[in-house]
């Protein structure tokens, strides 16, 4: 081993003693403890893929947290990705006073999935919260948006639209690396706000749109922290916010099924594998690079 080589490892020894005792450690041993029955007390009784079995067959409340999940992430991630891009889009005219606007609007997502951020959203959308004062004031009788399981979903979706902060800075840099003569050309050529739009934004932009999605896709099947403060941490009302994440930590934490937690958890990973493979292998139709031919 030459000199350099042995002094790089040397370096890297604390990350790899890191990763392998706080990563890879963790995940080998939920993947036992998911084939075992384990109450976190007595020791772990090997029970072999029965606790798959009765995930996928009896445990109805597990496809209620996947419905729940599966239309938050469709439903929330592409408005906020529009929402941010749109955001994007103004701020990229030259407005005045940009840096201020770009720290208001970063904000939220600087907050995160915090207790207070919860906390908050569930006093302004109560019977008698800011929301309700609003439409009242119009001479409108609000509803009880947390109490109503038809309703209580998209309070948690306009939350994750607010936090469009960081998809937006990230389309923001994006947008400033599209070269300006190219709509100039096209001015020439007569094109509309739209065409440029569809023809050279979108087209120049969809590596960070794709970057953006992969990413907002997985923060989003994560999603714990706010449900379960708005939620009561148990998804109510009637399971409508029965989150997979929530269902999870139910099972670990409150009935003490580490076992059944950690087959859940695997499940969720490779769900999340699974969309992003399929993000991976659909973006060669739609995703242009510049340096490719």
């Amino acid at each position: 081993m030459k000199k350099e080589n042995f002094a790089a490892y040397i370096f890297l020894l604390p990350w790899l003693v890191g990763f392998f005792l706080l990563t890879i450690q963790p995940i080998v041993s939920s993947f036992y403890l998911s084939l075992t029955e384990y109450d976190t007390v007595s020791d772990p009784y090997f029970i072999g893929f029965e606790n798959y079995e009765y995930m996928f067959v009896d445990d109805y409340r597990f496809w209620e947290a996947l419905k729940v999940t599966f239309f938050f992430v469709a439903v929330g991630v592409p408005f906020k990705l529009g929402f941010a891009l749109a955001i994007a889009l103004w701020l990229n005219q030259g407005v005045q006073g940009l840096s201020l606007y770009r720290a208001v609007f970063y904000l939220p997502s600087l907050l995160g999935s915090s207790v207070a951020v919860g906390i908050l959203w569930r006093q302004v959308f109560h019977t008698d919260g800011l929301v309700n004062y609003l439409l009242a004031f119009l001479g409108i009788s609000g509803p009880s948006w947390l109490s109503d399981p038809d309703t209580s979903i998209y309070t948690v979706i306009l939350l994750t639209i607010w936090q469009f902060g960081s998809p937006m800075l990230i389309f923001l840099a994006g947008l400033r690396q599209i070269p300006h003569d190219l709509y100039e050309a096209s001015s020439i050529d007569g094109a509309s706000k739209f065409r440029q739009f569809w023809k050279i934004t979108l087209p120049l932009l969809a590596p960070v749109i794709f970057f953006n999605l992969v990413l907002q896709t997985i923060d989003a099947f994560k999603t714990f922290n706010n449900v379960f403060i708005i939620s009561g941490g148990n998804g109510s009302p009637v399971d409508s916010l029965l989150f997979y994440t929530l269902y999870l930590y139910q099972q670990g934490f409150e009935f003490f099924r580490m076992g059944y937690a950690s087959a859940l958890a695997w499940v969720l990973l490779i769900i999340i594998s699974i969309f992003t493979a399929i993000y991976f292998y659909t973006s060669k139709y739609w995703v242009y690079y510049e340096s490719e031919k």
